[in-house]
């Protein structure tokens, strides 16, 4: 299992001490939310932030833009230090030449679908793409409970990917605890996001381990 624990929900004053403490915790992944309050509500964390991160971190930052037109933010996310990116289906045009742009710079590039969004939308990228985020809360808030709709999503992506016998990877990110890590992971997800559960707390590293633990 991956954990990737989501920043958002860290207290950015003490950025630095957060991070270490979830990388002694078992982490092997940096989330990094990004919100443009146009395609969710909230304005949230920017290329500035990834570049912080990455002055105090080894780990892969993970960038998922919930942003409008997201293309036209890769670069500077990039230079600022992002090693893997997912973007929207909802919120992207041209959505293969995205996927590419990525993969061109070297990046692990990633598709996210939100929960109401079918699989069919994945059908012609999916050969594409490293990783696919599937969001199990409506995105825009930290803090939100699980779907359990989501469930059934995992394992039918899961189910998809080894039939056509693609790379993709399947990162879940929403309302995830220690009670229902094990089996989102049971479902099928390698890749999991923690925002609240890994840093709400006040012991990141307790946190991250806990979440660890908890998938058996």
């Amino acid at each position: 299992m991956i954990l990737a624990p989501s920043i958002l929900a860290a207290d950015l004053a003490h950025l630095a001490e957060e991070i270490a403490a979830v990388e002694r915790g078992g982490a092997s992944v940096i989330h990094v939310d990004v919100m443009d309050g146009q395609f969710v509500p909230n304005i949230t964390l920017g290329p500035a932030i990834v570049r912080a991160v990455r002055r105090v971190t080894h780990l892969p930052i993970d960038v998922h833009l919930m942003v409008e037109r997201p293309e036209r933010h890769i670069d500077s996310f990039v230079d600022a230090g992002a090693t893997w990116v997912s973007v929207h289906v909802e919120a992207v045009t041209h959505l293969q030449r995205a996927v590419a742009s990525l993969s061109e710079r070297g990046l692990q590039a990633g598709v996210v679908l939100n929960p109401s969004t079918p699989l069919s939308a994945l059908e012609e990228i999916l050969p594409e793409v490293d990783y696919v985020l599937l969001m199990s809360v409506n995105p825009g808030f930290s803090g939100q409970v699980f779907l359990p709709s989501a469930l059934d999503k995992i394992r039918r992506l899961r189910a998809t990917i080894r039939e056509r016998g693609l790379r993709a990877r399947i990162e879940v990110d929403g309302g995830i605890t220690t009670e229902n890590i094990r089996t989102v992971m049971e479902a099928g997800a390698e890749i999991i996001v923690a925002g609240v559960a890994a840093f709400a707390a006040g012991d990141p590293e307790a946190s991250a381990r806990g979440l660890i633990e908890a998938c058996g």
